[in-house]
């Protein structure tokens, strides 16, 4: 099969799993380009992470058809399996072994002559900036080293698409980012990557589509931008020297934009809902046409935690790893 006549990495049509009455996934359908990160968003039990398991043929869908890399999901899944490579939550690495030795393991594994093992376990352990910890033993890594050698490991060989299950959960700051820049190169080399994160920051950074489900639906697709903009409002925060020129910005605000005004003692500021940029510059005109001293103003659009929740009316958490649960 040709891989480049292929544009979606990932065609699934009314996808669903049940579990006795239960319908963990309720008809999903995508179309994941290929060459992006998809991030696929959702809150505990909403269904990602059985969307992935049957995506990567570790379950059968009970309804519905998809093709992933161009393989036929059920008819052709050996194809689908050499296409495709998964990391979940947890690293899979064998503890007792190096770093070095896991990945010649795999290496040898999947078919490589021992030369070329031990060749692409030193490439990939300079590419991952694990050279020093090489012939330490796992179970003594950070835990962004495990990331990174567990990421490392389902890379051996170059995977077409890459399903990545929560890859920074529990991560500080900068091991994070280290893995937002494996993520980024392994997209810049042609792997497609299906991410799904509880870290909203993460799928702002990262995912060129995002995907959001909620009880097993899919109830929302697009760019970060057009999540925030499908939403309506972004906000338009003032602050002012002192309380009484906060009140009276507060009566003139409410009048010109017809809704209520926040205001934070604290700060001396005051916070309002925008649909309109232009709304909002004619309301800061009004400020100065009645003598209302400002100290400074700026407007932002919604966060994706607030797309988040106003779409399923929560904010995700971590289902846990449930590459071996059943929902």
């Amino acid at each position: 099969m040709d891989h480049k006549q292929i544009t979606y990495a990932v065609e699934a049509n009314n996808l669903v799993k049940t579990f006795g009455k239960e319908r963990a996934v309720d008809g999903i359908s995508l179309n994941v380009p290929k060459g992006i990160v998809y991030g696929f968003l959702g809150p505990n039990g909403a269904g990602k992470t059985t969307t992935i398991r049957m995506l990567a043929t570790l379950l059968q869908p009970s309804e519905g058809h998809a093709k992933v890399m161009g393989y036929d999901l059920v008819q052709e899944a050996d194809s689908v399996r050499q296409s495709i490579s998964l990391t979940g939550q947890f690293a899979s690495v064998d503890e007792e072994l190096s770093g070095r030795e896991n990945l010649i393991f795999i290496g040898r594994l999947v078919g490589f002559s021992k030369k070329d093992a031990k060749t692409r376990a030193d490439e990939l352990l300079k590419a991952f900036k694990l050279e020093d910890a090489a012939k330490r033993q796992v179970k003594k890594y950070s835990g962004g080293m495990r990331r990174r050698i567990d990421i490392a490991a389902s890379i051996v060989t170059s995977p077409d698409l890459l399903f990545l299950d929560e890859p920074t959960t529990g991560l500080d700051p900068r091991s994070r980012n280290q893995v937002w820049d494996i993520v980024r190169a392994l997209v810049k080399n042609g792997t497609t990557v299906f991410l799904t994160t509880q870290y909203l920051e993460e799928a702002d950074q990262l995912a060129d589509l995002i995907g959001v489900i909620d009880q097993g639906k899919l109830i929302a697709e697009g760019t970060s931008k057009e999540l925030k903009a499908s939403i309506g409002a972004g906000s338009l925060t003032v602050h002012f020297d002192d309380v009484t020129e906060l009140e009276k910005a507060k009566e003139i605000f409410e009048q010109q934009l017809n809704h209520f005004a926040e205001a934070n003692l604290r700060e001396i500021s005051l916070t309002v809902p925008i649909k309109e940029h232009a709304k909002a510059a004619k309301a800061i005109g009004e400020l100065a046409n009645n003598d209302v001293q400002i100290k400074d103003f700026s407007m932002s659009q919604p966060s994706l935690d607030e797309v988040f929740l106003t779409l399923t009316g929560k904010l995700p958490e971590s289902e846990g790893d449930e590459l071996h649960e059943q929902s």
